[in-house]
């Protein structure tokens, strides 16, 4: 079921709609915390970088996506991560629409590489490739198809290096 959804930044009084969306769509109770955790980093927070898909009827977020402070080696990128959508919205395009969403707000913030760790069926949609044809890598063992770099603005070709995630990550 495809659905047009509106979009917008988080709010303070989406704050609880999100952590439940968070927690329905993780497993474990360290997913579902590494949103409110990447938010109280100064370091990792952008503001207007947390994206919602919001219900028509009542403005409520029914999906998610945030982008954080990373680093490809020594230059400043976005890794985004998590995005989530309440298990009764799954599959209607919640999702896309907020990740659409905050890579299009990163991009008017001059913001220029993006990272994922994620499925690689998923994200190839908004324009990532394997993070490895360009030199880009992780400390921790990942599959090579697991992890996706994206340009944002074509005139700055992504650099190569070690990605480095914001505390709350753990990596």
């Amino acid at each position: 079921m495809s659905h047009i959804w509106n979009t917008r930044a988080e709010t303070g009084a989406d704050i609880p709609a999100v952590r439940d969306i968070v927690r329905a769509a993780f497993p474990t109770p360290e997913e579902a915390l590494l949103v409110d955790a990447l938010r109280a980093d100064p370091e990792a927070w952008i503001d207007g970088l947390s994206r919602v898909a919001v219900d028509d009827d009542d403005d409520r977020p029914v999906g998610h996506a945030l982008l954080t402070r990373c680093h490809i080696g020594e230059s400043p990128a976005l890794c985004l991560a998590p995005v989530a959508v309440r298990p009764d919205r799954q599959g209607t395009g919640a999702g896309s629409a907020a990740v659409r969403a905050a890579l299009a707000a990163a991009g008017r913030l001059g913001e220029r590489h993006v990272v994922v760790l994620g499925h690689p069926e998923y994200y190839p949609r908004f324009g990532f490739g394997r993070a490895s044809a360009h030199g880009i890598g992780l400390t921790i063992d990942v599959p090579d198809e697991a992890l996706m770099a994206l340009t944002l603005d074509a005139a700055h070709p992504l650099p190569a290096g070690t990605v480095r995630y914001a505390a709350p990550f753990g990596i």
